[in-house]
């Protein structure tokens, strides 16, 4: 009996330091532990992931889903008093910003893409996208083939930039190009006739129509340049936070709680102005719930 209890006393101790081994900290959770604060960085005007309410507070779809993540993070670290600084990025500056230190994980509307893969990991896609164009009904333009001649607005460090490059040299259509800081600046840029198209992601093009003084004027085409999966973007080569990111996320989708803040922000009235984006989940989005992954697009 004596000989019994050593041996667990034993193997229980070996267990004990094992998982303290386990636990020790690393990467952004080290640095997370080390300052008591967590560094959120998110976008200014990406209705409905990642935007400013009028209080100018960050809300949205992907501040909900990163709140989890913070909530995860308080859990694992026993830290329920962790300060969360929230830091506005742009698309220009969002990537350096995660990789100097400034913030700790990006949630907004990037995309996950091979060659972005190179510098950051993402966390599992919650959304999937089409990068259109939004033309005022007046234009006359109904796809991307009449853009020869007009002026296109884009926003600056966004991937429709070279994938309208691609599109304009295959197709050899002609058009000058107005690059904007965000995509609240790039819309104005469509609405006062300084440019005649302004291409990105649809749901975000619907996001910036829906809170314009007369969304009836525009409208999005139905053609796509390419399907693109969207992300929380993480450092690179941090599995100890990606593995603590990707946990989070999945099971909110396993629980079915994903349902509920999809509702939220898709397919119910939103703030500012309590406008109802209508955008149902597609089979593309429900995939990815049901199926978590990080695949990034080529």
């Amino acid at each position: 009996m004596k000989l019994s209890r050593l041996l667990l006393a034993v193997v229980g101790a070996g267990l004990v330091a094992t998982g303290a081994n386990a636990q020790e900290l690393t990467g952004t959770l080290k640095k997370i532990k080390d300052t008591g604060t967590i560094t959120v960085g998110h976008r200014e005007s990406s209705i409905p992931f990642s935007y400013l309410d009028d209080k100018q507070q960050p809300i949205g779809y992907a501040m909900d889903l990163c709140a989890k993540v913070v909530d995860a993070v308080k859990a694992q670290l026993k830290m329920p008093g962790l300060k969360v600084v929230y830091q506005p990025v742009t698309s220009a500056n969002r990537i350096p910003l995660l990789q100097n230190g400034t913030i700790d994980m990006e949630c907004g509307s990037t995309t996950n893409s091979v060659e972005r893969q190179k510098q950051v990991s993402f966390g599992p896609t919650y959304f999937v996208i089409n990068v259109s164009a939004a033309v005022k009904k007046s234009s006359g333009i109904k796809a991307f083939a009449d853009l020869g001649g007009k002026t296109v607005a884009s926003t600056s460090g966004t991937t429709s930039i070279p994938l309208l490059r691609g599109y304009e040299k295959a197709k050899g259509i002609d058009f000058k190009e107005l690059q904007a800081k965000d995509h609240a600046e790039s819309m104005q840029l469509l609405a006062t006739d300084r440019a005649q198209a302004f291409i990105m992601d649809d749901i975000l093009l619907a996001g910036q129509i829906a809170n314009q003084q007369n969304p009836g004027e525009f409208m999005i085409l139905s053609e796509s340049l390419r399907t693109e999966p969207y992300g929380m973007m993480l450092r690179k080569d941090d599995a100890q936070f990606k593995a603590l990111v990707d946990g989070a996320v999945s099971a909110v989708y396993k629980s079915g709680e994903i349902n509920k803040i999809y509702a939220k922000w898709f397919t119910s009235p939103i703030p500012p102005r309590n406008i109802n984006l209508n955008f149902p989940m597609t089979p593309a989005i429900k995939e990815a719930f049901a199926n978590p992954n990080d695949k990034g697009v080529q």
